[in-house]
């Protein structure tokens, strides 16, 4: 029997509210980061919040300003100017509603989650060496290789005479300190109050406390005023080649990095799962707006999401109001947050960066797949690092090629389906590598919710690490909602990956 959705009303209410908290300071760091004012992360999460959480094939996935586009928007922004970013966004925008038409989202499944967090990695790597020059109330320098090499310079440069760049040092270590102990020593009765506001709140009554002339954050009167659509010869841009190139690279990164978010959020909950296709037409529909609204890119996001999810949310509702309180505060209370110094939120991006190079899953990687999935991820890394986000991406791809050499011979994957009494079969016959997994993937996603599924695997020859991590997975979300998974004639990897999903 279906619970009114009423009864969920408090739950979502109460999530929104602390999604609305962890998302304010993010969105303005993202801007900050992506070089542009901090009022167009927050039109984005406004919209990301009201739009395309109405519109989103994922219900409890918060969208907004994303960490993993700042990298490649603030180059873009740097190269071709403010005026570029609408006209890309518009582009990109209406390439991820096309993929959503048609039906392109399983597809983005398939990229190997080696490149995927490989490319994190590098955006990490980027934003901690950028974010460190804002420590110091400097800009960050035009390239991650020449922010890294002036780092040392920058703490060697630290005086005794506190001058203002020591006061903004010592904002920025209060607020990562405030920041890391909240989350390490926060009693249980307020876990939902998050680290990042508290790390703010911290470093901005510490900046008013000292009195010291630190830059702060710079918001317009009214987030209204802050809208500035492309003027009409921007669109003429869309014949450059660079521009066009830009607006495929965000759509990509956006779409990956939104169903990485998506596939993890679905792991959180046993409620609906997600419709990547109906997902990527939302985050379309929300960049074109962005586009239109002169914003910042968005993507799903994943701390925002996890924290939807755990404080509580049953529908999208929550995702909806959190972008109108965003709205709510910065029409009714923008003064507030002029008084944040730009060197508390460099902190915060700057823990949200370290936290992007995950070398667990790198260790996770190289225990259950060996060294090749490794150099993937170590590859994609560096390459994002010392080049730039699509140029690494695409050699991580490249290397992941190297993962069909083996099975050059019988590349192919046949799926077949039967009714055997209660049970839902599923044979497979062939190589499971990325190549076959959007197909294998939409078969196990049709088994209906509560069949018990027997699957015979003894005509599986072999199975890549992104098929692996795919079933692994769905394994893991069959048995948690409770229903029996059989799995027949496993042989090696898919026989490790059965037994390790009990």
């Amino acid at each position: 029997m279906s619970v009114p959705r009423l009864q969920f009303l408090g739950r979502d209410v109460t999530a929104s509210i602390v999604v609305f908290l962890v998302a304010m300071p993010l969105c303005m760091g993202i801007a900050i980061a992506s070089g542009v004012p901090a009022e167009k992360g927050l039109i984005t999460g406004i919209i990301g919040g009201i739009i395309v959480g109405a519109l989103a094939g994922s219900p409890l996935q918060v969208s907004g300003p994303a960490a993993g586009l700042a990298v490649i928007v603030y180059e873009l922004v740097r190269d071709q100017g403010l005026s570029a970013l609408g006209p890309i966004l518009i582009l990109a925008g209406a390439v991820q509603v096309a993929a959503g038409v048609f039906r392109l989202g399983g597809w983005f499944k398939a990229i190997s989650p080696a490149v995927v967090h490989g490319m994190l990695a590098g955006i990490g790597v980027l934003i901690v060496v950028g974010q460190f020059h804002v420590l110091f109330d400097h800009r960050p320098l035009p390239s991650g290789l020449q922010n890294l090499a002036a780092a040392p310079g920058r703490l060697l440069g630290l005086s005794a005479d506190l001058r203002a760049t020591e006061f903004a040092f010592l904002i920025a270590l209060a607020t990562i300190a405030a920041m890391l102990g909240w989350e390490k020593f926060r009693p249980a009765s307020m876990k939902l109050l998050p680290g990042a506001l508290v790390g703010v709140v911290a470093g901005t009554i510490l900046s008013l406390l000292l009195g010291v002339d630190v830059a702060r954050v710079q918001v317009p009167d009214s987030i209204f005023g802050a809208i500035a659509p492309p003027s009409g010869n921007a669109f003429t841009r869309l014949l450059d080649p660079s521009v066009i190139a830009a607006g495929f690279a965000i759509a990509f990164i956006a779409s990956a990095e939104t169903l990485l978010s998506a596939a993890a959020v679905d792991k959180m909950h046993a409620g609906v799962r997600t419709d990547y296709n109906k997902e990527l037409r939302a985050q379309g529909v929300g960049n074109l707006l962005c586009g239109f609204a002169g914003a910042l890119p968005m993507t799903g996001v994943i701390v925002r999401s996890s924290a939807n999810v755990q404080a509580g949310a049953v529908t999208r509702l929550s995702a909806i109001l959190h972008g109108v309180w965003i709205l709510g505060f910065v029409a009714a209370l923008p003064f507030v947050l002029t008084a944040i110094p730009m060197a508390a939120l460099g902190a915060i991006l700057v823990v949200t960066g370290f936290r992007l190079v995950s070398v667990k899953h790198a260790t996770h990687l190289f225990r259950d797949y060996g060294v090749l999935p490794v150099a993937i991820w170590a590859a994609t890394l560096i390459m994002v690092v010392a080049t730039d986000l699509l140029t690494g991406v695409l050699v991580g791809i490249g290397l992941t090629m190297l993962e069909l050499v083996p099975h050059l011979r019988r590349l192919r994957l046949k799926v077949f389906e039967a009714s055997e009494g209660d049970a839902h079969a599923i044979t497979l016959d062939g190589t499971a590598t990325f190549v076959t997994l959007p197909k294998l993937s939409e078969t196990l996603d049709r088994v209906p919710a509560g069949t018990h599924v027997r699957i015979d695997a003894s005509r599986l020859d072999a199975v890549d690490h992104t098929s692996a991590e795919m079933l692994r997975d769905w394994f893991q979300r069959r048995r948690a909602a409770g229903t029996r998974v059989e799995i027949t004639g496993a042989r090696g990897r898919i026989a490790t990956l059965a037994a390790g999903s009990h």
